[in-house]
């Protein structure tokens, strides 16, 4: 183990992991919510619509909520199919109305059946021997493979919803099941879920959180796609073995807010 490493990444995530940096981040969307389908609903559009400026993604992921209603699971079960023209005008960068209406299609299936969305990923996990990265590595497969399982699936969607299996990152969804699966006592992540644990989630790898576990010496491989997620998230464990993406807020707080003092780190 770095022993400076460590002090440097324990000291940031305390400084980081706090309420007051809510306001700045997507995870305030589902934190307006109090229900626990309300906040799965709401993070899953906060989390997939994820990149491009913090302000725009906060935003546009409130403007689909306040297209439901602000009360997304109600919604989703029981809208009509009028109530959907709403959506029609809806864009993101390259996420548009196709791939909302998809959404809400989907979590209309998803949620008829089942009572949290966490077993949408939960049966990706049955099965695959020790808990660990390779269980979450299914999960996330099968995700993408129960999404896109409906008839209708466009294929245009299918760009937003990443997999392991195309070697992706999988930055978005890892951020998401890191909200719903953590729990601390600051309140930040949710930890509604509990199927899934902590020391199997794996790192949301971003240009930020990259670029200082790189000048750290966290990532040794060239390359930037899921055998890096599971590099760094391996080298955390070192650190934390129950709990390595707490490290995210250090990683990310690092890279984004104190951007000149990593530049005069030395390894």
């Amino acid at each position: 183990m770095n022993k400076r490493v460590y002090e440097l990444l324990e000291r940031k995530y305390a400084e980081y992991n706090k309420p007051v940096f809510i306001d700045n981040d997507p995870i305030i969307v589902p934190h307006a919510f109090t229900k626990k389908q309300d906040i799965e609903i709401a993070g899953l559009f906060a989390a997939i619509l994820a990149w491009g400026q913090r302000k725009t993604i906060i935003n546009n992921a409130k403007k689909i909520m306040e297209l439901m209603g602000n009360t997304p699971h109600d919604f989703i079960l029981n809208h009509h199919e009028t109530d959907l023209k709403a959506f029609l005008n809806f864009k993101h960068r390259t996420f548009n109305a196709t791939d909302t209406l998809y959404f809400i299609e989907f979590l209309k299936h998803h949620y008829g059946k089942h009572n949290s969305l966490e077993d949408a990923f939960i049966e990706g996990t049955k099965g695959k021997g020790r808990v660990g990265k390779e269980n979450t590595e299914q999960a996330l497969i099968h995700f993408n493979e129960y999404f896109f399982s409906l008839e209708d699936a466009p294929h245009r969607t299918k760009k937003h919803v990443s997999s392991p299996a195309k070697k992706s990152t999988c930055k978005r969804l890892n951020m998401y099941l890191r909200w719903m699966v953590r729990k601390d006592k600051n309140g930040v992540d949710f930890g509604i879920w509990k199927k899934i644990k902590p020391a199997q989630l794996l790192i949301p790898l971003d240009v930020h959180v990259e670029r200082t576990a790189r000048q750290l010496g966290l990532i040794k491989s060239k390359q930037t796609n899921w055998q890096t997620v599971l590099e760094l998230t391996e080298n955390l464990k070192a650190f934390d073995a129950t709990d390595p993406v707490k490290y995210d807020y250090a990683l990310f707080g690092l890279s984004v807010i104190e951007k000149e003092a990593m530049g005069k780190w030395k390894t």
